[in-house]
C-alpha cells in the first residue's frame, strides 16, 4: 500500500470520528485522532477477522479498553464491512442507534465486550487470552490448530492508572500469555491536564517487571514502526506484549492537539475545517470515505473471508479424524449442557448437624467437574476457604494450560473482569470465589456481566455475622442488598446443602446473566422440608416449606440462608401455642419476581402477618414483608466474637422470632 493511501485511510478514520462527535454534539474526538495510525495498522494488516461472520470462533479478539474512543471502533467496523453503515455513524450517540456512546456487547456487530469503565477492557482481555489457551490445550492436535488466535486491544493512560489494570497485568505476566497484545495510547493527557500531575512512574518498566515484553514506538504516526512492533509482539509467545506508542491527542487540530480540550468535547465546525486542511483532507462533505479507502478495506474483508474458509476446510478434516472432539466443541460453543447432566449431582441426607453451604458447594463443584469438562474457575487466594478447588484437576498455568484450577491471587478486581473475558470468548463455564464482604471489589465487573448477559457464577462465602471472630471488617451486612439491586443478577442464598445444589443447577441452566451464590461459613442443618425436588423449588425463587395448605395462617415466616432453620424451629414453637404458622424459603428475589402472579400469591397470600428473618440489611425486604409485616435483620456493623454469641447479641434467634411473631399476631 502506498504511503499516500495509508495516510488517506488513517485520516478517513480520524475524521469519521470527528464528524460523529460533531454531529452528536458530544463524545471524544481526541483519542481517535491520535490512535488512528495504530488502529489502522492492526486492522488492515494483522487482525484476523471476518466482518461477514463476527462470531467466527477462531477470530482474533479486539478490545477498545479506552471505550470513550468508541468513534474510532465504529469507523473501523464500518470500513471493514461489518453491519455498521454510514447512517449508523451519523446517528452516533442517538437513541436506538448501533453506535452508542461507549461500545456495547450484543448491540453493535463486531464489538467483543462492553467497555467504558477504565481498566475493565484490559482485564477482560486477559480472560479472553486465558480462554484461548485453555481451549487450545483441549482441542488442538498436531496439524489441527482449531484454536489459534490473538487478543489485541488499546489502553489509555486512564486504564493504566486504575488498580484493576495492575492486578490483571501482573497475572497475565505470571501466566505467560504470549498471545495477548495491547497498544498503550501514550498521549500524556487526561481530563484534568497533563498526566505528569498524577502519573509519573515509568510505565514501561512497570510492565517489564510484570513479565511483559514492552516495545516502545516513539512516533505514533510511524506505521512502519508500529507494524514492526506488532511482528515482534506476535513472535514472542512467552510474554504478553505492551506496545507503548507515543501519540498526540487530537492530532492535526491546530488549537487542541496535545490539550485536554481535545478529550471529551466536539472540536467545533471552524476547528474541524482547520484540522482537515492541516492534514490535507477534503473539508466537505462530512463523513467522507474516498473510494480508494473503501477499496483498501475491501481487501481486508476479502482476507477475512479467505481466513475463515481455510479454517472451515481444516475443520472438515478435523471432524473426519476426531468426530468426538468436534461434537464436544460444538456443544460448548452452543452453550449446551450434556444430556442427563443432573443425574449425577450430589444429594444430602437430612441431618440436624448439617454442613456449611460453602462445603456443599465445594462438593457440587467437584461433582460438576466430572460432568462438565468446560467448567473451570478459582478464587482470590481463598480456595481452601471458599471450597472452590477441583480436587482432580491441575492448575491453569504455563506451559500446560489444560488445568482447570485458576489461581487468581489476591485480586478480586481483576478476577471479576477476567471471568467476563473467559465467558465472552465462548466455550467455557466459569466461576470465581471470594469472601462475600469482598464482592465490593468486584462490583464494576459484576455490573458489566449483568449488563452483557454473561452466565458468570460467583461463589461468595462467609455470608454473615456467622464469620465470627474475624469481626465487622469481614462480616457482610449491606452486601446482599447491594447485590440484589443490580439488574439481571440472580442472587441466590441457599438455606442448606440441597438448596445449594439446586442453586448451582439454576446458575448453570442460565445463559442470559450472572448468578451470585451466597454461602455460609458455619454448618447449617440439612432440612427435611427441602430434601425433595429442591431444584424445582429453588428455580421459583421462593416456596412454602411448612403450612403449604394453610393459606389463612396467622403468621408467615420468610427466611433465607442460615436463618431458615431458625424459622423452622420457631414455627414448631408457635404452632404448639396454637398460632397457625407458615414458613417460606426465599433464596432468590429475582427468580421469585419472575414467577406468575398466581404462583406468587400462593406463596405470599394477601392477608395475615409476615415476619422476615435475615442476618443482613433490612433494605428491600419491606415489599415482601408487606404493610403489616415485620423484619428481623441487622442494620449495623457486626462485632468480633464467636458466631453463636453474635447471633444472640444481634437477636437472630428462635426466641426473638417467636416473640416478634406473637407481637405481630396480637396487633
Amino acid at each position: 500500500m502506498s504511503a499516500n493511501l495509508e495516510e488517506k485511510c488513517i485520516n478517513t478514520i480520524r475524521f469519521l470520528a470527528v464528524d460523529m462527535v460533531e454531529k452528536a454534539n458530544s463524545g471524544h474526538p481526541g483519542m481517535p485522532m491520535g490512535a488512528a495510525p495504530m488502529a489502522h495498522t492492526l486492522w488492515s494488516r494483522f487482525l484476523k477477522h471476518n466482518p461477514k461472520n463476527p462470531t467466527w470462533p477462531d477470530r482474533d479478539r479486539f478490545i477498545l479498553s479506552a471505550g470513550h474512543g468508541s468513534a474510532l471502533l465504529y469507523a473501523l467496523l464500518h470500513l471493514c464491512g461489518y453491519q455498521v453503515t454510514l447512517d449508523d455513524l451519523k446517528n452516533f450517540r442517538q437513541k436506538g442507534s448501533l453506535t452508542p456512546g461507549h461500545p456495547e456487547y450484543r448491540h453493535t456487530p463486531g464489538v467483543e465486550t462492553t467497555t467504558g469503565p477504565l481498566g475493565q477492557g484490559l482485564a477482560t482481555g486477559v480472560g479472553m487470552a486465558m480462554a484461548e489457551r485453555s481451549l487450545a490445550a483441549t482441542f488442538n492436535r498436531p496439524d489441527f490448530a482449531v484454536v489459534d488466535h490473538f487478543t489485541y486491544g488499546i489502553v489509555g493512560d486512564g486504564d493504566l492508572m486504575e488498580g484493576l489494570s495492575h492486578e490483571a497485568a501482573s497475572l497475565a505476566g505470571n501466566l505467560k500469555l504470549g498471545k495477548l497484545i495491547f497498544f498503550y495510547d501514550d498521549n500524556h493527557i487526561t481530563i484534568e491536564g497533563d498526566t505528569s500531575i498524577t502519573f509519573s512512574e515509568d510505565r514501561a518498566a512497570r510492565f517489564r517487571a510484570y513479565g511483559w515484553q514492552v516495545i516502545e514506538v516513539v512516533d505514533g504516526n510511524d506505521c512502519t514502526a508500529i507494524a514492526t512492533a506488532l511482528t515482534s509482539a506476535r513472535s514472542d509467545l512467552e510474554h504478553p506484549t505492551l506496545i507503548a506508542v507515543r501519540t498526540h491527542i487530537g492530532f492535526g487540530s491546530p488549537a487542541k492537539q496535545d490539550s485536554a480540550a481535545a478529550h471529551g468535547a466536539p472540536l467545533g465546525a471552524e476547528e474541524i475545517i482547520k484540522s482537515k486542511n492541516n492534514l490535507d483532507f477534503p473539508t466537505a462533505p462530512d463523513f467522507l470515505v474516498p473510494d480508494e479507502v473503501y477499496a483498501r478495506y475491501g481487501e481486508v474483508k476479502e482476507r477475512g473471508l479467505k481466513s475463515e474458509a481455510q479454517w472451515l476446510e481444516m475443520m472438515l478434516a478435523y471432524k473426519a479424524k476426531f468426530p468426538d472432539l468436534v461434537k464436544e466443541w460444538e456443544r460448548r460453543l452452543a452453550g449446551e449442557l450434556p444430556v442427563d447432566w443432573e443425574k449425577s449431582l450430589p444429594r444430602f441426607p437430612v441431618d440436624e448437624k448439617g454442613v456449611a453451604t460453602r462445603a456443599a458447594s465445594g462438593k457440587m463443584i467437584n461433582a460438576l467437574a466430572e460432568i462438565l469438562p468446560e467448567l473451570l474457575g478459582g478464587s482470590a487466594d481463598l480456595g481452601p476457604s471458599n471450597k472452590t478447588l477441583i480436587d482432580t484437576a491441575a492448575d491453569f498455568s504455563a506451559p500446560d494450560f489444560s488445568g482447570r484450577n485458576i489461581r487468581f491471587g489476591v485480586r478480586e478486581h481483576a478476577m471479576g473482569a477476567i471471568l467476563n473475558g473467559l465467558v465472552l470468548h465462548r466455550g467455557l463455564r466459569v466461576f470465581g470465589g471470594t469472601f462475600m464482604v469482598f464482592c465490593d471489589y468486584m462490583k464494576p465487573a459484576i455490573r458489566l456481566a449483568a449488563m452483557m448477559g454473561l452466565p458468570v457464577i460467583y461463589v461468595f462465602t462467609h455470608d454473615s455475622i456467622g464469620v465470627g471472630e474475624d469481626g465487622p471488617t469481614h462480616q457482610p451486612i449491606e452486601h446482599l442488598a447491594s447485590l440484589r439491586v443490580i439488574p439481571n443478577l440472580n442472587v441466590i442464598r441457599p438455606a442448606d446443602a440441597n438448596e445449594t445444589v439446586a442453586a448451582w443447577v439454576a446458575a448453570l441452566r442460565r445463559n442470559d446473566g450472572p448468578t451470585a451464590l451466597i454461602l455460609t461459613r458455619q454448618n447449617v442443618p440439612t432440612l427435611a422440608e427441602i430434601a425433595e425436588n429442591a431444584a424445582l423449588k429453588v428455580s421459583r425463587g421462593a416456596y412454602v416449606i411448612i403450612g403449604e395448605d394453610e393459606r389463612d395462617a396467622d403468621i408467615t415466616l420468610i427466611g433465607t440462608g442460615s436463618e431458615l432453620a431458625l424459622a423452622v424451629q420457631a414455627a414448631t414453637a408457635l404452632q404448639e401455642e396454637g398460632i397457625k404458622t407458615r414458613v417460606v424459603s426465599m433464596p432468590c428475589w429475582a427468580l421469585f419476581d419472575h414467577q406468575s402472579k398466581a404462583y406468587r400469591d400462593t406463596v405470599l397470600p394477601a392477608g395475615g402477618r409476615r415476619l422476615v428473618i435475615e442476618a443482613g440489611s433490612s433494605m428491600g425486604w419491606h415489599r415482601y414483608a408487606g404493610e403489616k409485616g415485620d423484619i428481623i435483620a441487622i442494620d449495623q456493623f457486626g462485632a468480633s466474637a464467636p458466631a453463636g454469641e453474635l447471633f444472640q447479641q444481634f437477636r437472630i434467634t428462635v426466641e426473638e422470632i417467636v416473640r416478634r411473631a406473637r407481637v405481630a399476631c396480637s396487633r
